[in-house]
């Protein structure tokens, strides 16, 4: 057995970047904080312009794994936990691309991401690498189940505490998937948005690390990376448009960002992808936000089975909606009964067994071709 941890010694070499506020440009040092104290709204980490970046070769002939792309994540040093996450296979699907009724697809498949097999670990390698740059021994999340179970794995790998907060709905099957790695799990009463309240407070009171709390501000930069690698793995060119779930919102406002770091330094070229945001209808208040306009999320209480996208409150919900539109993309909610048919017929189709959320995205995909969202010669990401 190999067992890949993080030399303690080697955190001294790891300090994380400044942070700026989104919304009003405040500026500050680099701490566990995600909320812009002179305005309330959200902070993201400042990389220095002058910078050395690598060129398509250097990135090439690195490990696969999300660090090959270090320059762009929020940190000076290298990286001294969950050096294997990420670089998952990019698929093409030409079935897929048959019923669509566009020129190419491929599934960016992150059901394979180590170690606990979802996107989730690509966020929580960035979170854990800013815990280990700030000394912070405990880490924890809200999460309505793919994030504890990232967490609790790659925490428990690292050797650091942690301290799940979940719905006390939460399937049975993601509650044991996260208990088996050893974490502090508490089941609170209410939905993830209560839940997500509760871990502020916790932040505050213990110091801890809550990855998408305190830490938020790091942990968003880990989504870049799938825009990153869908460039390199399409040999360095841009899909027309790409199609990502929302919960939270993080993760298509970060595609967008991703694709346009990467045209800035001449690293791809071309047009930004459409963005295509996907959520289940009992729970899109990100998809309504595109729908009616505006630049206001009105929350909303889940009525879905999609408990991992079950977020009536998105904190990024906004700038998702932002890019959704800077982008020229559009959005799309689905029932439940079209995610469990999406789940089907995405595996039937690549071969790929998803969980609700690929059911959501599979679906919405479905939706924006028949609405004429989609081109026959778009290729879809």
């Amino acid at each position: 057995m190999t067992i890949t941890a993080a030399p303690v010694t080697r955190r001294l070499s790891l300090a994380a970047r400044p942070l700026r506020c989104r919304s009003c440009g405040a500026e500050r040092q680099a701490a566990p904080v995600a909320i812009c104290d002179a305005c309330l709204g959200p902070l993201e980490p400042v990389y220095d312009p002058g910078r050395r970046l690598p060129d398509r070769e250097a990135i090439g002939a690195r490990v696969p794994s999300l660090w090959r792309y270090r320059e762009w994540l929020p940190f000076d040093g290298e990286p001294v936990s969950s050096l294997d996450s990420g670089f998952t296979p990019l698929v093409e699907a030409p079935a897929l691309a048959q019923r669509l009724g566009v020129g190419r697809v491929w599934v960016k498949n992150d059901t394979v991401c180590h170690p606990s097999l979802s996107f989730k670990d690509r966020v929580v390698a960035a979170a854990l690498n800013a815990a280990a740059a700030f000394g912070i021994d405990t880490v924890g999340c809200a999460s309505t189940g793919n994030l504890a179970n990232a967490v609790a794995a790659h925490a428990a790998r690292a050797g650091l505490k942690a301290w799940i907060f979940i719905p006390d709905e939460l399937e049975a099957g993601k509650v044991i998937g996260t208990s088996v790695y050893g974490p502090k799990l508490v089941r609170v009463h209410g939905t993830y948005d209560d839940v997500n309240r509760l871990c502020a407070q916790v932040a505050d009171r213990f110091g801890w690390g809550i990855v998408n709390v305190n830490l938020r501000a790091y942990y968003g930069e880990g989504s870049k990376t799938l825009a990153y690698e869908i460039a390199e793995q399409l040999g360095w060119r841009l899909p027309s448009a790409v199609i990502a779930p929302m919960a939270g919102g993080s993760l298509v406002s970060k595609l967008h960002k991703g694709f346009r770091e990467f045209l800035d330094t001449g690293l791809v070229a071309g047009p930004v992808p459409r963005l295509y945001g996907a959520q289940a209808a009992g729970c899109a208040p990100i998809v309504q936000l595109v729908e009616r306009g505006g630049d206001r999320i009105e929350p909303v209480v889940p009525r879905t089975i999609c408990r991992s996208l079950a977020i009536g409150n998105p904190a990024d919900g906004v700038f998702a909606a932002r890019a959704i539109r800077d982008s020229g993309g559009w959005a799309s909610a689905v029932s439940d009964a079209e995610l469990v048919d999406g789940i089907r017929w995405l595996a039937q189709d690549t071969g790929v067994f998803g969980e609700t959320a690929g059911g959501v995205t599979a679906a919405a995909a479905l939706s924006l071709a028949r609405a004429g969202r989609l081109r026959g010669d778009d290729e879809v990401v």
